[in-house]
């Protein structure tokens, strides 16, 4: 159901090294330059994720509530994406661990405060 998400950022260069280091760490590569903006993923018929400065030229601003979570296909990727995040300078918003369910997660902010969550589940 979901073609694609997109989160605003105010430094794209920043954010543009933030994400290829942070993709890096499950494969996944720079698909798009929209040249205010990248694209991030497996290919053009797989969901993506993208930066970019907003379209109306505003300031960017994190959204009460939002997140984006990252689908991945173990616990020790959770691990990974979590701690590649912090590593480049984003701040833990919990840390990896089983949230009930087969549910197992860790949350963290990029950069521009935007909220972002790893997952995988135990089938089970």
């Amino acid at each position: 159901m979901i073609g694609y998400t997109t989160l605003g950022t105010n430094d794209l260069p920043r954010a543009a090294a933030f994400y290829d280091a942070l993709f890096a760490v499950i494969g996944i590569q720079r698909l798009m330059d929209f040249g205010r903006g990248y694209a991030w993923g497996i290919s053009m018929d797989k969901p993506g994720f993208g930066v970019m400065k907003p379209y109306n030229e505003q300031p960017a601003t994190v959204g009460n509530g939002v997140m984006i979570a990252l689908a991945v296909d173990s616990e020790e990727k959770v691990r990974a994406l979590h701690a590649k995040a912090l590593e480049l300078g984003g701040q833990d918003e919990g840390a990896p661990g089983p949230r009930g369910g087969g549910f197992y997660a860790a949350y963290f902010r990029d950069l521009d405060g935007n909220k972002l969550n790893a997952f995988c589940v135990k089938a089970g």
